[in-house]
């Protein structure tokens, strides 16, 4: 059966999942997200009880963040040049191998609190081999008009395991412990290596030079295309700049709102929802017009969004207010980043396709290093306008980007 007839069936199905190598992987992304969020809920529960210290916790945050952003680009070149579903099987199974290994330490009451660095580091550079290689394969699963269907299916999974993922770990810590958690954390990574069992090979057409030759042709690749540069510049002003407010957060929730952990909770479900309502609508949609437009007018009002949550919530305190621009900021956001991915996704040669994916992966590990710069400028000028600098250079940006970068324009 060709991909054509198999995408015009199934016409209650989100256009990408009615492709079956697309919905291997996408089920497999299930459990390999969740464990990861597991995972991450667990290392940080665990690091607080053995030590207490906040410190210890920013070490876990750099461990988890510096050896992916210092092997990303190394990620891109392995997957232009490796079969990249052979490199998302192996990738998968060590980094379940190494958490399974946390979880028998842990499990045995021989855990340390530099055992869990050590093992975020490691599966933090795992994941610098893994990500660039994952967003470079699932593409080739499905034609370019389910491609927005791909990506936003591909989101949905992140965002949907941040509400359910640490539900699911706290209670099996709570009625087991955490070597438990840390288990079932690297089951959930082991399953998208079954799932992908058997999924055809796919691997670049680029001819191979030296991998540090590979890796500046990447570069050079990237700063030619000003679409594409700009597309990467858009992705890590959103996550540098954009998502800072989630580390600050318990600060607007106890020390300025007022409303506690609970009311924490409900400000982050609350950008969850927005976030997760704009992805599940992208989902059903095989093509969107006028990119560069959505891009640009996205990221203007999820900027907006986030200057008017911080200000408002630190000059009129109303948690109601603050519930529904953290709705907005989630919705907005995710609608430029997902259009954002998509246009990047098409843009790209497909020789090329690893190298711009470790290059944008990169910018998404730098979040743990701009929340540490909003932190900073909040102890100068406080939290409100800390994050409020944040939302205008998201919106900054993406003004600077529609008035001089004609490329971004012409995304349609």
């Amino acid at each position: 059966v060709s991909q054509e007839s198999i995408g015009r069936g199934r016409r209650g199905v989100p256009p990408a999942l009615r492709y079956p190598n697309y919905r291997n992987y996408w089920f497999g992304m299930l459990g390999a997200v969740g464990g990861y969020q597991v995972f991450l809920f667990s290392q940080l529960w665990l690091v607080h009880k053995l030590t207490g210290s906040t410190v210890y916790l920013g070490y876990v945050g750099l461990a988890n963040a510096l050896p992916a952003i210092g092997l990303n680009l190394v990620g891109g070149v392995s997957a232009d040049r490796l079969d990249r579903t052979r490199l998302v099987v192996i990738t998968q199974v060590l980094a379940a191998s190494v958490v399974g290994g946390l979880g028998i330490i842990t499990a045995s009451e021989l855990v340390e609190p530099w055992h869990v660095l050590v093992v975020a580091g490691l599966v933090s550079g795992i994941n610098a081999f893994n990500e660039p290689a994952r967003l470079s394969l699932y593409p080739q699963f499905v034609p370019e008009e389910a491609l927005m269907s791909a990506v936003a299916l591909n989101s949905s999974v992140w965002q949907g395991s941040r509400v359910v993922a640490p539900a699911i770990a706290g209670v099996i810590i709570a009625v087991f412990d955490t070597g438990v958690a840390l288990f079932f954390a690297a089951a959930g990574m082991a399953w998208l290596a079954i799932m992908l069992r058997g999924a055809p090979s796919v691997r670049s057409e680029s001819v191979s030079r030296s991998p540090f030759a590979d890796a500046l042709e990447g570069l050079r690749y990237i700063r030619r295309n000003r679409a594409i540069l700009v597309l990467i510049g858009m992705s890590f002003f959103n996550s540098f700049f954009g998502m800072a407010y989630t580390f600050m957060m318990p600060v607007f929730a106890v020390d300025i709102l007022d409303v506690g952990s609970t009311g924490q909770g409900y400000l982050l479900s609350a950008s969850g929802i927005g976030s997760l309502s704009a992805t599940l609508w992208f989902t059903t949609r095989s093509t969107i017009r006028n990119r560069g437009r959505l891009i640009v007018v996205g990221a203007i009002v999820a900027g907006l969004a986030l200057v008017a949550f911080s200000l408002t919530a630190g000059y009129v305190g109303s948690m109601v207010l603050g519930l529904s621009l953290m709705l907005a900021v989630g919705a907005f956001t995710s609608i430029y980043i997902l259009v954002t991915v998509t246009s990047l996704q098409t843009a790209v040669s497909e020789d090329l396709r690893g190298r711009v994916m470790g290059f944008f992966s990169m910018t998404w590990s730098m979040m743990p290093l701009g929340g540490m710069f909003v932190g900073g400028i909040a102890a100068l000028v406080g939290t409100p306008w800390a994050v409020a600098i944040g939302g205008l250079a998201v919106m900054g940006f993406a003004v600077t980007a529609a008035l001089f970068n004609p490329a971004l324009r012409r995304l349609t």
